[in-house]
């Protein structure tokens, strides 16, 4: 029988441990506060094999070396504290060959700082994202481990057994990549959540202010497109629940009694940040995360709203709803394609050997992105061709021209549609072959004398352009 310990009992490190007991394992539970481990055995104890520990000591004489200890604490100096317990000196320690899985949302930096840090010490490392929220972390999620090769071995067929379907007879887990691949892996599937939610956030907007859909009307075209094969996904499926949903407080419908401003944890802008140190291009994921920031901004907009600037009548432009939902197709296409191609470039640059395909796999089961979308990048990367994947690239040709009526209708209707302005801005630099930046290379030439080249011939050049 398979042994784990499990640190941290929130509503995520409850649902794993439960999930792992459900499935064959004995799970020593620990919580900083003995209520919480109380709590959790008295609600969940009869589940299956849980050993409630009161100390980090008696968590790590409960388990059979080689050890397996999973973290579910928040991302940080939690984690670092944590491992600190499990290491203190003259007191007790963990084992040569034990392993610690922090499968809460760590900054990858942080995961190659302690695989490095432990590596010294013996101990194993996995640094591993988990997606599908509470319910995936209890029913089956996706899980993206990285790190010790030897620790992921070890705990292979528990993982399997925990995770979700991926509906093609495997399971959503798969060995990432070395270092702090799964971290990373996980902090840009949650880039390309944002963006994915901002563009259904943007769909819903034409609607209600251009086309003046009621929540109903909304609902029952998001519940169509979601019978689609092309925009079929989780956070569609959802979002049809949400319109339909009423306000138990009052009358009407939830949706309109909700304030919409959007917070955020972090890992957003951690994959703006990321793609930034890389030089990666994500304008769809950064817009949208610019969008919580903007959303978050209300008093600043009420004050714009309130004066000259903001009261000016401009008249809606209609637009189809066959063209906003080609918009959204294309645009969603086109932020998953940003999120791999940043996923591509640090895979190279840390020498973590992502394979993409494989990712679209473990993400099309119970995690928040999983979407049919998937199905079609993940026959693009396995066809191993250079250019993008060919039913992509013939959707672009096709519905291109109504992607570009739906943005000019909401330019003119004072529609703000950051994502899908960012997407298909993206779309046409990727397509073109000149760009202007040569201009951008003569003045930092010109003010600063840092060179630039030609199209001529080889080498570094400067100018006196005085």
């Amino acid at each position: 029988m398979t042994h784990i310990g499990l640190i941290g009992l929130g509503t995520m490190g409850a649902n794993l441990a439960r999930n792992a007991a459900h499935n064959g394992a004995t799970v020593a539970v620990f919580n900083r506060t003995k209520e919480k481990t109380d709590a959790f055995m008295r609600a969940h104890g009869a589940e299956g094999k849980f050993i409630p520990c009161s100390t980090i000591e008696e968590l790590i004489n409960a388990l059979p070396v080689p050890r397996s200890i999973i973290l579910m604490v928040n991302a940080g100096k939690p984690v670092d504290d944590v491992i600190g317990s499990l290491l203190a000196p003259n007191t007790y320690h963990l084992s040569p060959q034990d392993a610690i899985i922090d499968a809460g949302n760590s900054h990858f930096s942080d995961t190659e700082r302690r695989i490095s840090d432990l590596r010294s010490k013996g101990i194993h490392f996995l640094g591993m994202g988990v997606s599908g929220g509470e319910e995936g972390a209890l029913l089956g999620p996706s899980m993206m481990p990285g790190g010790s090769r030897e620790a992921f071995d070890r705990l292979e067929p528990l993982l399997r057994k925990m995770a979700a379907k991926d509906g093609s007879g495997g399971k959503c887990v798969t060995y990432v990549g070395s270092g702090g691949a799964g971290h990373f892996v996980k902090m840009v599937h949650n880039g390309i959540e944002y963006g994915d939610m901002q563009l259904i956030a943007e769909a819903y907007h034409l609607m209600k202010s251009v086309l003046k859909m009621s929540n109903a009307e909304i609902a029952d075209t998001f519940g169509t497109w979601n019978r689609s094969r092309e925009l079929k996904s989780y956070l569609m499926e959802i979002s049809v629940k949400i319109f339909r949903q009423k306000d138990a407080a009052g009358e009407g419908e939830m949706i309109d009694m909700i304030k919409g401003a959007a917070r955020q944890k972090g890992t957003g802008k951690w994959t703006t940040q990321s793609a930034l140190d890389l030089g990666v291009a994500i304008p769809t994921i950064t817009a949208a995360v610019d969008a919580r920031f903007m959303s978050a901004a209300d008093t600043m907009r009420s004050i714009v709203a309130a004066s000259p600037m903001g009261t000016f009548a401009i008249e809606p432009k209609k637009v189809s709803l066959r063209a906003i939902k080609d918009a959204l197709l294309l645009s969603r296409i086109a932020s998953y394609a940003q999120g791999f191609q940043l996923i591509a470039e640090a895979s190279r640059v840390h020498d973590w050997s992502v394979d993409k395909a494989e990712l679209c796999r473990i993400w099309k089961g119970g995690c928040i992105i999983r979407s049919s979308l998937l199905t079609m990048f993940e026959e693009g990367f396995r066809s191993g061709l250079k250019t993008p994947y060919p039913p992509l690239v013939e959707l672009f040709v096709a519905r291109h021209l109504k992607w570009r009526k739906v943005i000019a209708a909401a330019t003119l209707s004072g529609i703000p549609l950051p994502a899908m302005s960012a997407s298909l801005a993206w779309f046409d630099a990727l397509r073109s072959t000149w760009l202007p930046q040569n201009l951008t290379q003569a003045q930092r030439d010109f003010f600063g004398a840092h060179g630039f080249e030609r199209i001529d011939r080889e080498g570094t050049f400067h100018e006196d352009w005085k």
